[in-house]
């Protein structure tokens, strides 16, 4: 497997890992200048020439990986019999730089409505590194010319077509997606709501609209849904930003937007 295969493994399966590659060479070394190894926690793909450099570049990445580093590092070799090594002599003469690159789990959020709003916040997420999920039970939302805005994404865009139960797509979603509650009907926001509080696994729920729809929301997921104060409290409406008021969906979808990128940056704090 290529190292751009095991990356991308990696990203499919939301497992973090590290790009270990050569980056200087002097003198002589088993392998040249552009070598690369991809390094799970339990697994490797490709090599930078075996021996020590390899075995140490290895160890370190794990660290890494279990500090959740998200700094690239370089390390400098001596391959020479008077170097002082971890895992055994390794004298080819020259000496090496490897660079090391976390490559972290990217986040997933989940939309689910794209009416106006939701394809406007669609564009603006898509333009990050992250998993984007478009959900929607109305087909014609979501044809290849309404979404064309979005063949450019850096995002991955999976779009999710439920005619009938939409809030089904939660069991599928990865562990952390964050989820923004937008449909065209309160009866589907309000299973949603229900579905999502069930799945401690998910990240922050957000839901839009007035303060009468959640007073009603609020005493439902209570009676009927059988959910207590801390509960409930998972799910922030109204989303976005306090300070800005527009109702335009261009503007609601950059408040909304900048809102999660908040969330985003307390989650790497």
């Amino acid at each position: 497997m290529t190292w751009v295969a095991a990356v991308a493994r990696l990203r499919a399966r939301r497992e973090p890992g590290v790009l270990v590659t050569v980056v200087t060479v002097r003198g002589h070394a088993p392998r040249d200048a552009g070598a690369k190894l991809v390094a799970s926690r339990t697994t490797t793909w490709g090599s930078i020439g075996g021996g020590n450099v390899e075995a140490v570049a290895i160890d370190r990445a794990r660290e890494m990986i279990a500090a959740g580093k998200p700094e690239p590092e370089l390390m400098d070799f001596a391959l020479n019999d008077k170097a002082v090594n971890r895992h055994g002599v390794q004298c080819c003469g020259g000496t090496v730089s490897v660079l090391l690159e976390p490559l972290p789990t990217v986040r997933a959020v989940a939309v689910f409505g794209v009416g106006h709003v939701g394809l406007e916040l669609a564009r603006i997420l898509a333009r990050q590194d992250l998993d984007l999920h478009l959900i929607d039970s109305r087909p014609d939302l979501l044809t290849e010319e309404r979404l064309a805005g979005l063949a450019d994404a850096v995002a991955q865009v999976h779009v999710h077509h439920t005619p009938l139960l939409p809030e089904e797509v939660l069991e599928e979603l990865p562990h952390g997606t964050h989820v923004l509650i937008m449909t065209h009907d309160h009866a589907e926001d309000a299973a949603l709501c229900d579905a999502a509080l069930r799945l401690p696994r998910l990240g922050s729920i957000g839901l839009i609209g007035s303060a009468a729809k959640w007073a009603r929301f609020r005493k439902r997921l209570a009676t009927e849904g059988g959910h207590d104060e801390a509960t409930i409290a998972r799910i922030k409406t109204p989303i976005g930003l306090a300070d800005i008021t527009g109702k335009d969906p261009s503007t609601i979808a950059v408040s909304v937007a900048a809102d999660l990128l908040r969330t985003f940056e307390s989650e790497g704090s």
